[in-house]
């Protein structure tokens, strides 16, 4: 059996880059527990839960031996990325998230995700749309200069869904 080499990984990158969709299928191919960061901070009817709380339920995570964390919430990516020894950017184009989160929303309109906390039913605004156009002037910069500064850890940015494919293709299985 083949012995992998990341236990802890990140998965970041804005709305709409399949972010979820990613670490659903290495959470499969590698046997890891699967945390959505969306599950932790969002309460029934969109309601946020406290920083303090979250940031404790999310060190809790961070403890454990093996996971696979997915998502945004640039006020812990500095935590998460101290953790991890694998972390996994989708750089996508604002045009692609814009259009997969749109596209998201009419899929799962009425319905709740089933990456998303229980009773948040999917929803679009015009606040949400700005932030996953503005993504890559407003957040990107940021989780570049945490990237840059992050010690003993593997970093894979990857620019397009092709590029997502071949990582897929070429990441060994804990079946193997």
């Amino acid at each position: 059996m083949y012995q992998l080499k990341h236990k802890r990984i990140l998965i970041i990158g804005s709305s709409g880059a399949g972010k979820s969709t990613l670490s659903k299928q290495l959470s499969k191919q590698w046997g890891l527990p699967l945390i959505h960061l969306d599950t932790l901070f969002w309460n029934e009817g969109w309601v946020p839960t406290p920083k303090p709380e979250f940031r404790g339920k999310i060190q809790e995570e961070l403890k454990k031996d093996k996971w696979i964390i997915d998502g945004n919430f640039d006020s812990t990516l500095e935590l998460r990325a101290s953790y991890a020894d694998l972390i996994v950017f989708l750089d996508f184009s604002r045009v692609l998230c814009s259009y997969r989160v749109l596209k998201r929303a009419w899929i799962y309109r009425g319905k709740t995700r089933p990456d998303m906390a229980v009773g948040c039913k999917e929803k679009m605004d015009m606040e949400f749309a700005k932030w996953v156009w503005r993504f890559p002037q407003d957040v990107r910069p940021h989780t570049l200069d945490i990237l840059r500064n992050v010690k003993n850890t593997d970093i894979c940015i990857l620019r397009n869904p092709k590029e997502v494919e071949g990582f897929l293709m070429t990441a060994p299985s804990s079946k193997s």
